[in-house]
Protein backbone atom coordinates (compact mmCIF):
# COMPACT_ATOMS: atom_id res chain seq x y z
CA UNK A 1 0.00 0.00 0.00
CA UNK A 2 1.55 3.22 -0.81
CA UNK A 3 1.36 5.85 2.48
CA UNK A 4 1.64 9.67 1.84
CA UNK A 5 3.94 10.37 4.93
CA UNK A 6 3.71 13.89 5.19
CA UNK A 7 1.62 16.87 3.62
CA UNK A 8 4.32 17.85 1.78
CA UNK A 9 4.31 14.73 -0.39
CA UNK A 10 0.98 15.05 -0.42
CA UNK A 11 0.75 18.04 -1.81
CA UNK A 12 3.44 17.48 -4.77
CA UNK A 13 1.28 14.26 -5.73
CA UNK A 14 -1.77 16.23 -5.81
CA UNK A 15 0.27 18.87 -7.79
CA UNK A 16 1.47 16.38 -10.44
CA UNK A 17 -2.10 15.17 -10.73
CA UNK A 18 -3.88 18.37 -11.62
CA UNK A 19 -1.01 19.53 -13.83
CA UNK A 20 -1.33 16.40 -15.97
CA UNK A 21 -5.83 16.69 -15.87
CA UNK A 22 -5.66 20.77 -16.11
CA UNK A 23 -7.23 20.75 -19.22
CA UNK A 24 -10.51 18.14 -18.21
CA UNK A 25 -10.60 19.93 -15.17
CA UNK A 26 -10.90 23.09 -16.12
CA UNK A 27 -14.40 21.63 -18.61
CA UNK A 28 -15.83 19.74 -15.94
CA UNK A 29 -15.06 22.38 -12.96
CA UNK A 30 -18.70 24.28 -13.36
CA UNK A 31 -21.20 21.37 -14.68
CA UNK A 32 -19.39 18.04 -12.33
CA UNK A 33 -19.65 18.06 -8.45
CA UNK A 34 -17.14 16.80 -5.71
CA UNK A 35 -18.08 13.85 -4.20
CA UNK A 36 -17.09 13.09 -0.47
CA UNK A 37 -18.40 9.70 0.47
CA UNK A 38 -18.14 9.13 4.51
CA UNK A 39 -17.70 5.27 5.64
CA UNK A 40 -18.00 4.58 9.58
CA UNK A 41 -16.52 1.13 10.67
CA UNK A 42 -18.82 -0.84 12.38
CA UNK A 43 -21.57 1.62 13.49
CA UNK A 44 -24.41 0.74 14.02
CA UNK A 45 -28.06 2.39 13.11
CA UNK A 46 -28.48 4.31 16.32
CA UNK A 47 -25.02 4.92 16.26
CA UNK A 48 -25.81 9.26 15.94
CA UNK A 49 -27.71 11.47 17.72
CA UNK A 50 -29.77 12.08 15.09
CA UNK A 51 -30.32 8.33 14.53
CA UNK A 52 -31.47 8.08 18.34
CA UNK A 53 -28.29 7.76 20.44
CA UNK A 54 -29.20 8.74 24.22
CA UNK A 55 -25.30 9.34 24.79
CA UNK A 56 -23.24 9.66 21.46
CA UNK A 57 -22.84 13.47 20.31
CA UNK A 58 -22.77 14.16 17.00
CA UNK A 59 -23.58 17.65 16.20
CA UNK A 60 -21.77 17.96 12.77
CA UNK A 61 -23.37 14.77 11.43
CA UNK A 62 -26.89 16.19 12.82
CA UNK A 63 -26.43 19.34 10.87
CA UNK A 64 -25.73 17.50 8.06
CA UNK A 65 -28.74 15.44 8.30
CA UNK A 66 -30.50 18.73 8.79
CA UNK A 67 -29.30 20.16 5.76
CA UNK A 68 -29.69 16.96 3.93
CA UNK A 69 -31.41 13.66 3.59
CA UNK A 70 -31.41 10.86 6.04
CA UNK A 71 -32.61 7.35 5.11
CA UNK A 72 -34.31 5.96 7.58
CA UNK A 73 -34.15 1.79 6.13
CA UNK A 74 -30.35 2.06 4.93
CA UNK A 75 -28.36 -1.07 4.41
CA UNK A 76 -24.67 -2.32 4.27
CA UNK A 77 -24.47 -5.41 1.28
CA UNK A 78 -23.29 -7.53 4.66
CA UNK A 79 -22.87 -8.20 7.78
CA UNK A 80 -19.34 -7.77 8.18
CA UNK A 81 -16.87 -4.97 6.61
CA UNK A 82 -15.13 -6.18 3.52
CA UNK A 83 -17.97 -7.09 1.28
CA UNK A 84 -19.56 -4.29 2.31
CA UNK A 85 -16.76 -2.13 0.79
CA UNK A 86 -16.73 -3.86 -1.92
CA UNK A 87 -20.14 -3.23 -2.98
CA UNK A 88 -19.36 -0.11 -2.40
CA UNK A 89 -16.58 0.18 -4.74
CA UNK A 90 -18.62 -1.96 -7.66
CA UNK A 91 -22.21 -1.61 -7.63
CA UNK A 92 -22.22 -5.61 -6.89
CA UNK A 93 -23.55 -7.77 -4.85
CA UNK A 94 -21.24 -9.83 -2.79
CA UNK A 95 -22.20 -13.00 -3.62
CA UNK A 96 -21.61 -12.51 -7.16
CA UNK A 97 -18.13 -11.17 -7.01
CA UNK A 98 -18.05 -14.19 -4.23
CA UNK A 99 -16.14 -11.70 -1.89
CA UNK A 100 -18.37 -12.68 1.42
CA UNK A 101 -16.45 -12.16 4.18
CA UNK A 102 -14.61 -10.28 5.87
CA UNK A 103 -10.40 -10.40 5.02
CA UNK A 104 -8.80 -12.60 5.30
CA UNK A 105 -11.82 -14.35 7.05
CA UNK A 106 -12.13 -17.69 9.86
CA UNK A 107 -12.65 -20.99 9.99
CA UNK A 108 -14.49 -23.24 12.02
CA UNK A 109 -13.37 -26.50 11.28
CA UNK A 110 -15.58 -28.94 13.17
CA UNK A 111 -18.60 -26.75 12.12
CA UNK A 112 -21.46 -28.58 11.12
CA UNK A 113 -20.82 -26.60 7.32
CA UNK A 114 -17.76 -26.01 5.07
CA UNK A 115 -17.30 -22.55 3.95
CA UNK A 116 -16.88 -22.16 0.63
CA UNK A 117 -13.40 -21.18 -1.15
CA UNK A 118 -14.54 -17.96 -1.51
CA UNK A 119 -12.66 -14.84 -3.04
CA UNK A 120 -10.55 -13.21 -0.70
CA UNK A 121 -9.67 -9.67 -2.15
CA UNK A 122 -10.99 -7.36 -4.46
CA UNK A 123 -9.72 -8.82 -8.56
CA UNK A 124 -8.75 -6.28 -11.03
CA UNK A 125 -11.65 -7.14 -13.45
CA UNK A 126 -13.76 -5.06 -12.13
CA UNK A 127 -14.25 -1.12 -12.93
CA UNK A 128 -14.63 0.25 -9.24
CA UNK A 129 -16.06 3.48 -8.88
CA UNK A 130 -12.83 5.56 -8.42
CA UNK A 131 -11.78 3.78 -11.64
CA UNK A 132 -15.07 5.50 -13.67
CA UNK A 133 -14.22 8.72 -11.96
CA UNK A 134 -10.94 8.95 -12.63
CA UNK A 135 -11.54 7.94 -16.03
CA UNK A 136 -13.96 10.66 -16.32
CA UNK A 137 -11.57 13.60 -15.30
CA UNK A 138 -12.01 14.05 -11.22
CA UNK A 139 -9.09 13.67 -8.50
CA UNK A 140 -9.19 10.32 -6.62
CA UNK A 141 -8.22 9.92 -3.21
CA UNK A 142 -8.52 6.81 -0.44
CA UNK A 143 -7.82 7.72 2.88
CA UNK A 144 -8.03 5.42 5.71
CA UNK A 145 -9.50 1.24 5.61
CA UNK A 146 -8.81 -0.36 2.58
CA UNK A 147 -9.81 -4.09 3.39
CA UNK A 148 -9.81 -5.24 0.23
CA UNK A 149 -6.52 -6.50 -0.40
CA UNK A 150 -6.02 -10.42 -1.31
CA UNK A 151 -5.00 -12.50 1.35
CA UNK A 152 -1.79 -13.66 1.20
CA UNK A 153 -0.72 -12.01 -1.89
CA UNK A 154 1.54 -8.47 -2.17
CA UNK A 155 -0.52 -5.80 -1.13
CA UNK A 156 1.45 -3.52 -3.30
CA UNK A 157 -0.86 -5.06 -6.01
CA UNK A 158 -4.24 -4.70 -4.65
CA UNK A 159 -4.24 -1.78 -2.84
CA UNK A 160 -6.21 1.37 -3.38
CA UNK A 161 -3.81 3.06 -6.08
CA UNK A 162 -3.90 -0.12 -8.34
CA UNK A 163 -7.62 0.07 -7.92
CA UNK A 164 -8.02 4.01 -9.21
CA UNK A 165 -7.12 6.24 -6.73
CA UNK A 166 -4.49 8.81 -7.52
CA UNK A 167 -3.59 9.27 -3.69
CA UNK A 168 -3.80 6.69 -0.82
CA UNK A 169 -3.62 8.13 2.92
CA UNK A 170 -3.48 4.96 4.99
CA UNK A 171 -2.81 3.98 8.98
CA UNK A 172 1.13 5.20 9.63
CA UNK A 173 3.34 2.47 9.70
CA UNK A 174 4.33 1.61 13.79
CA UNK A 175 0.66 3.42 14.61
CA UNK A 176 -0.70 1.39 17.26
CA UNK A 177 -4.69 0.84 17.44
CA UNK A 178 -5.18 4.39 17.40
CA UNK A 179 -2.32 5.76 18.84
CA UNK A 180 0.72 7.10 16.08
CA UNK A 181 3.89 7.06 16.86
CA UNK A 182 5.05 9.77 19.53
CA UNK A 183 5.87 12.96 17.15
CA UNK A 184 3.86 11.12 14.13
CA UNK A 185 2.24 13.86 12.96
CA UNK A 186 4.24 16.95 13.17
CA UNK A 187 3.13 18.56 9.84
CA UNK A 188 -0.50 17.83 9.93
CA UNK A 189 -2.92 20.59 11.01
CA UNK A 190 -4.35 18.99 14.29
CA UNK A 191 -0.78 18.07 15.39
CA UNK A 192 -2.81 15.45 16.91
CA UNK A 193 -1.40 11.67 17.20
CA UNK A 194 -5.07 10.36 17.16
CA UNK A 195 -5.63 8.27 14.18
CA UNK A 196 -8.49 9.77 13.39
CA UNK A 197 -7.41 13.48 13.74
CA UNK A 198 -4.26 12.35 11.51
CA UNK A 199 -6.17 11.14 8.55
CA UNK A 200 -8.33 13.92 8.78
CA UNK A 201 -5.56 16.82 8.52
CA UNK A 202 -4.28 14.47 5.26
CA UNK A 203 -7.73 14.81 4.12
CA UNK A 204 -8.01 18.87 3.82
CA UNK A 205 -4.79 18.50 2.55
CA UNK A 206 -6.00 16.53 -0.62
CA UNK A 207 -8.85 19.02 -0.51
CA UNK A 208 -6.81 22.07 -0.41
CA UNK A 209 -5.06 21.34 -3.15
CA UNK A 210 -8.02 19.25 -5.59
CA UNK A 211 -10.73 22.24 -5.18
CA UNK A 212 -9.91 23.82 -8.49
CA UNK A 213 -11.68 20.47 -10.43
CA UNK A 214 -14.01 17.65 -9.57
CA UNK A 215 -12.68 15.50 -6.84
CA UNK A 216 -13.63 12.02 -5.62
CA UNK A 217 -12.64 12.00 -2.01
CA UNK A 218 -13.08 8.49 -0.18
CA UNK A 219 -12.53 8.81 3.33
CA UNK A 220 -12.96 5.30 5.42
CA UNK A 221 -13.14 5.84 9.22
CA UNK A 222 -11.21 3.17 11.05
CA UNK A 223 -13.62 4.06 14.12
CA UNK A 224 -15.56 2.95 15.76
CA UNK A 225 -14.08 -0.65 15.16
CA UNK A 226 -12.19 -1.99 17.81
CA UNK A 227 -10.15 -1.95 19.60
CA UNK A 228 -12.67 0.23 21.54
CA UNK A 229 -10.18 3.05 22.57
CA UNK A 230 -11.09 6.64 22.56
CA UNK A 231 -9.19 10.21 22.31
CA UNK A 232 -8.27 10.54 26.37
CA UNK A 233 -10.09 14.12 26.75
CA UNK A 234 -13.24 12.55 25.28
CA UNK A 235 -13.39 10.01 27.04
CA UNK A 236 -13.27 11.83 30.20
CA UNK A 237 -15.99 13.73 28.88
CA UNK A 238 -18.52 10.91 27.95
CA UNK A 239 -17.32 8.98 31.37
CA UNK A 240 -19.07 11.89 33.00
CA UNK A 241 -22.23 11.81 31.17
CA UNK A 242 -23.20 8.32 31.58
CA UNK A 243 -26.39 7.10 32.83
CA UNK A 244 -27.30 4.21 34.21
CA UNK A 245 -30.89 4.25 32.67
CA UNK A 246 -29.07 4.56 28.67
CA UNK A 247 -29.16 2.43 26.38
CA UNK A 248 -25.77 3.35 25.34
CA UNK A 249 -23.42 3.58 28.08
CA UNK A 250 -19.63 3.17 26.85
CA UNK A 251 -17.39 6.40 26.88
CA UNK A 252 -14.33 5.16 24.97
CA UNK A 253 -17.15 4.14 22.55
CA UNK A 254 -18.55 7.85 22.58
CA UNK A 255 -15.18 9.44 22.34
CA UNK A 256 -14.56 7.29 19.48
CA UNK A 257 -17.74 8.28 17.50
CA UNK A 258 -17.02 11.80 18.47
CA UNK A 259 -13.62 11.44 16.82
CA UNK A 260 -15.36 10.89 14.03
CA UNK A 261 -18.23 13.67 13.67
CA UNK A 262 -15.47 15.91 14.94
CA UNK A 263 -13.40 15.26 11.60
CA UNK A 264 -17.09 15.43 9.82
CA UNK A 265 -17.09 19.12 10.89
CA UNK A 266 -13.33 20.17 9.70
CA UNK A 267 -14.18 18.54 6.19
CA UNK A 268 -17.44 20.76 6.26
CA UNK A 269 -15.98 23.46 6.99
CA UNK A 270 -13.35 23.12 4.46
CA UNK A 271 -15.80 22.66 1.58
CA UNK A 272 -17.44 26.33 3.34
CA UNK A 273 -13.61 27.76 3.15
CA UNK A 274 -12.98 27.29 -0.50
CA UNK A 275 -16.29 27.91 -1.15
CA UNK A 276 -17.13 24.90 -2.78
CA UNK A 277 -19.69 23.31 -0.43
CA UNK A 278 -22.58 24.13 -2.74
CA UNK A 279 -21.10 22.03 -5.33
CA UNK A 280 -20.12 19.01 -3.50
CA UNK A 281 -22.18 16.08 -2.54
CA UNK A 282 -21.33 14.43 0.40
CA UNK A 283 -22.76 10.98 1.20
CA UNK A 284 -21.83 9.25 5.15
CA UNK A 285 -22.72 5.86 6.14
CA UNK A 286 -21.59 2.82 7.93
CA UNK A 287 -19.88 -0.44 6.38
CA UNK A 288 -21.97 -2.80 8.40
CA UNK A 289 -24.16 -2.76 11.97
CA UNK A 290 -22.19 -2.23 15.48
CA UNK A 291 -20.90 -5.03 17.21
CA UNK A 292 -22.80 -6.37 20.29
CA UNK A 293 -21.15 -9.83 21.05
CA UNK A 294 -18.53 -12.40 20.36
CA UNK A 295 -19.35 -15.89 20.61
CA UNK A 296 -22.39 -15.62 22.44
CA UNK A 297 -21.26 -12.62 25.11
CA UNK A 298 -22.42 -9.32 25.05
CA UNK A 299 -19.19 -6.84 24.64
CA UNK A 300 -20.69 -3.90 26.00
CA UNK A 301 -19.50 -2.30 23.31
CA UNK A 302 -22.38 -0.67 21.55
CA UNK A 303 -26.52 -1.29 21.74
CA UNK A 304 -28.26 -1.09 18.10
CA UNK A 305 -31.74 -1.75 19.95
CA UNK A 306 -34.64 -1.39 19.08
CA UNK A 307 -32.36 -3.63 16.41
CA UNK A 308 -32.09 -7.34 17.36
CA UNK A 309 -28.08 -8.21 17.73
CA UNK A 310 -25.38 -6.99 15.44
CA UNK A 311 -22.37 -6.80 13.33
CA UNK A 312 -21.86 -10.75 11.72
CA UNK A 313 -25.41 -11.58 12.65
CA UNK A 314 -28.34 -12.45 10.17
CA UNK A 315 -30.63 -9.82 11.93
CA UNK A 316 -31.33 -6.27 11.25
CA UNK A 317 -28.59 -5.12 14.16
CA UNK A 318 -26.32 -6.60 11.52
CA UNK A 319 -26.81 -4.46 8.51
CA UNK A 320 -29.27 -1.63 8.99
CA UNK A 321 -26.79 1.76 8.99
CA UNK A 322 -27.79 5.26 9.38
CA UNK A 323 -27.15 7.04 6.41
CA UNK A 324 -27.15 11.26 5.37
CA UNK A 325 -26.62 12.07 1.62
CA UNK A 326 -26.50 15.97 0.87
CA UNK A 327 -26.18 17.71 -2.64
CA UNK A 328 -27.40 21.02 -2.30
CA UNK A 329 -29.76 21.99 -4.76
CA UNK A 330 -31.06 18.57 -5.15
CA UNK A 331 -31.92 17.39 -1.92
CA UNK A 332 -34.10 18.93 0.60
CA UNK A 333 -33.05 20.38 3.66
CA UNK A 334 -34.33 18.39 6.35
CA UNK A 335 -35.98 15.69 4.80
CA UNK A 336 -36.14 12.69 5.07
CA UNK A 337 -36.43 9.02 2.87
CA UNK A 338 -37.71 5.49 4.24
CA UNK A 339 -36.87 3.62 0.89
CA UNK A 340 -34.62 0.28 1.55
CA UNK A 341 -31.04 1.70 -0.03
CA UNK A 342 -28.34 -0.43 0.18
CA UNK A 343 -24.22 0.12 -0.45
CA UNK A 344 -24.67 -1.59 -4.14
CA UNK A 345 -27.00 1.51 -4.85
CA UNK A 346 -24.15 4.02 -4.67
CA UNK A 347 -22.20 2.70 -7.81
CA UNK A 348 -24.85 4.15 -10.04
CA UNK A 349 -25.58 7.21 -8.00
CA UNK A 350 -22.34 8.49 -8.02
CA UNK A 351 -22.19 8.11 -11.95
CA UNK A 352 -24.98 9.93 -12.30
CA UNK A 353 -24.26 12.66 -9.94
CA UNK A 354 -21.22 12.59 -11.98
CA UNK A 355 -22.51 12.18 -15.24
CA UNK A 356 -19.78 9.37 -15.41
CA UNK A 357 -20.80 6.69 -17.57
CA UNK A 358 -17.79 4.53 -16.23
CA UNK A 359 -15.60 2.37 -18.04
CA UNK A 360 -16.00 2.72 -22.09
CA UNK A 361 -14.44 -1.04 -22.71
CA UNK A 362 -16.43 -2.35 -19.57
CA UNK A 363 -19.54 -3.80 -19.03
CA UNK A 364 -20.50 -4.63 -15.49
CA UNK A 365 -23.39 -6.13 -13.73
CA UNK A 366 -24.24 -3.43 -11.76
CA UNK A 367 -26.49 -4.64 -8.93
CA UNK A 368 -27.48 -1.31 -7.63
CA UNK A 369 -29.86 0.90 -8.57
CA UNK A 370 -29.41 5.04 -8.55
CA UNK A 371 -30.81 6.65 -5.21
CA UNK A 372 -31.31 10.14 -7.37
CA UNK A 373 -34.76 10.08 -8.11
CA UNK A 374 -34.89 9.35 -4.09
CA UNK A 375 -32.73 12.40 -3.75
CA UNK A 376 -34.96 14.29 -5.73
CA UNK A 377 -38.05 13.37 -4.11
CA UNK A 378 -38.02 11.09 -0.90
CA UNK A 379 -41.73 9.92 -1.59
CA UNK A 380 -40.53 8.23 -4.53
CA UNK A 381 -39.15 4.14 -4.06
CA UNK A 382 -37.30 1.54 -5.78
CA UNK A 383 -39.29 -1.62 -7.28
CA UNK A 384 -37.25 -4.25 -6.01
CA UNK A 385 -36.05 -6.23 -3.30
CA UNK A 386 -32.87 -6.43 -1.35
CA UNK A 387 -30.68 -9.37 -0.75
CA UNK A 388 -28.37 -10.66 1.55
CA UNK A 389 -25.77 -13.65 1.39
CA UNK A 390 -23.22 -14.94 3.68
CA UNK A 391 -22.39 -18.75 3.63
CA UNK A 392 -19.75 -17.96 7.12
CA UNK A 393 -19.24 -18.20 10.63
CA UNK A 394 -18.44 -15.25 12.83
CA UNK A 395 -17.78 -14.20 16.29
CA UNK A 396 -20.73 -11.83 16.34
CA UNK A 397 -23.60 -14.16 14.62
CA UNK A 398 -25.01 -16.76 13.88
CA UNK A 399 -25.24 -20.10 11.55
CA UNK A 400 -24.60 -19.07 7.87
CA UNK A 401 -27.30 -17.36 6.49
CA UNK A 402 -29.38 -15.97 3.76
CA UNK A 403 -32.10 -13.07 3.51
CA UNK A 404 -34.60 -11.39 1.60
CA UNK A 405 -35.98 -7.86 2.16
CA UNK A 406 -39.36 -7.19 0.22
CA UNK A 407 -41.31 -4.16 0.92
CA UNK A 408 -42.24 -4.70 4.98
CA UNK A 409 -41.04 -8.22 5.13
CA UNK A 410 -38.10 -9.81 5.54
CA UNK A 411 -37.13 -13.29 5.39
CA UNK A 412 -33.78 -15.12 6.95
CA UNK A 413 -33.15 -18.79 5.59
CA UNK A 414 -30.40 -20.47 7.72
CA UNK A 415 -28.76 -23.04 6.05
CA UNK A 416 -27.42 -25.06 9.18
CA UNK A 417 -30.71 -26.82 9.74
CA UNK A 418 -32.87 -24.74 6.64
CA UNK A 419 -34.56 -22.85 9.50
CA UNK A 420 -37.05 -19.93 8.23
CA UNK A 421 -37.95 -17.21 10.12
CA UNK A 422 -40.00 -14.33 8.66
CA UNK A 423 -40.53 -10.66 10.35
CA UNK A 424 -42.84 -7.58 9.57
CA UNK A 425 -40.11 -4.84 9.80
CA UNK A 426 -42.96 -2.14 9.99
CA UNK A 427 -44.47 -2.93 13.01
CA UNK A 428 -41.76 -5.55 14.37
CA UNK A 429 -38.62 -3.46 13.34
CA UNK A 430 -36.88 -5.72 16.57
CA UNK A 431 -37.87 -9.04 14.75
CA UNK A 432 -39.18 -10.41 17.94
CA UNK A 433 -42.36 -12.09 16.52
CA UNK A 434 -41.41 -14.91 13.83
CA UNK A 435 -44.69 -15.35 11.66
CA UNK A 436 -43.22 -18.08 9.45
CA UNK A 437 -46.33 -20.29 10.59
CA UNK A 438 -49.16 -17.48 10.72
CA UNK A 439 -48.23 -16.01 6.96
CA UNK A 440 -46.96 -19.37 5.09
CA UNK A 441 -47.78 -17.97 1.41
CA UNK A 442 -45.60 -14.83 1.99
CA UNK A 443 -42.83 -17.09 3.49
CA UNK A 444 -42.97 -19.44 0.86
CA UNK A 445 -42.92 -17.17 -2.08
CA UNK A 446 -39.76 -15.03 -0.28
CA UNK A 447 -38.43 -17.72 0.20
CA UNK A 448 -38.62 -19.07 -3.60
CA UNK A 449 -37.67 -15.46 -4.94
CA UNK A 450 -34.34 -15.80 -2.49
CA UNK A 451 -33.23 -19.16 -4.24
CA UNK A 452 -33.63 -17.99 -7.79
CA UNK A 453 -31.96 -14.68 -6.82
CA UNK A 454 -29.24 -16.75 -5.64
CA UNK A 455 -29.40 -19.18 -8.72
CA UNK A 456 -29.60 -16.07 -10.83
CA UNK A 457 -25.76 -14.84 -9.94
CA UNK A 458 -23.96 -18.30 -8.97
CA UNK A 459 -24.08 -17.48 -5.21
CA UNK A 460 -21.16 -19.82 -3.61
CA UNK A 461 -23.16 -22.30 -0.60
CA UNK A 462 -21.47 -24.11 2.16
CA UNK A 463 -21.71 -28.03 2.07
CA UNK A 464 -21.88 -30.69 4.78
CA UNK A 465 -18.65 -30.87 7.19
CA UNK A 466 -17.60 -34.78 7.08
CA UNK A 467 -15.26 -33.54 10.32
CA UNK A 468 -18.68 -32.09 12.29
CA UNK A 469 -18.04 -32.66 15.98
CA UNK A 470 -20.78 -30.45 18.24
CA UNK A 471 -17.99 -30.07 20.85
CA UNK A 472 -15.60 -28.60 19.26
CA UNK A 473 -17.99 -27.26 16.93
CA UNK A 474 -17.07 -22.99 17.92
CA UNK A 475 -13.16 -23.59 17.57
CA UNK A 476 -11.96 -20.86 15.37
CA UNK A 477 -8.79 -21.10 12.87
CA UNK A 478 -7.99 -18.45 10.72
CA UNK A 479 -6.86 -20.68 7.90
CA UNK A 480 -9.09 -22.36 5.84
CA UNK A 481 -9.38 -26.27 5.22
Amino acid sequence: MQIIKSKTSLIVLVMIISFGRMVDATENKTEKPNIIFLLADDLGWTGLSCFGSDLYETPNLDRLAETGMKFTNAYSACTVCSPSRASIMTGMYPARIQLTDFIAGQNRPYAKLNIPQWTTGLNHSYVTIAEALRDDGYQTAHVGKWHLHHAGRNENDYGPTKHGFDVDIAKPKGTRGYRLQRGGNPNGESKSEYLTDYLTDQALAFIDEARESPFFLYFAYHVPHTPIDGRDDLVAKYRDMIRDDAVHKNPKYAAMVASMDMSVGRLLKRLERHGIDDNTLVVFTSDNGGLTQRYGKHDGFTDNSPLRRGKGSAYEGGVRVPAIVRWPGITSPGSQCDAPVSTIDYYPTLLEVAQCTGSKDHNQDVDGLSLVPLLRNPANSLSRSLFWHYPHYHAGGDSPYGAIRSGSWRLIEFFENDALELYQLDTDPGEQKNLVETHPVVANKLHQQLRSWRQSIAAQMPTPNPDHDPTRAQRVTKKRK
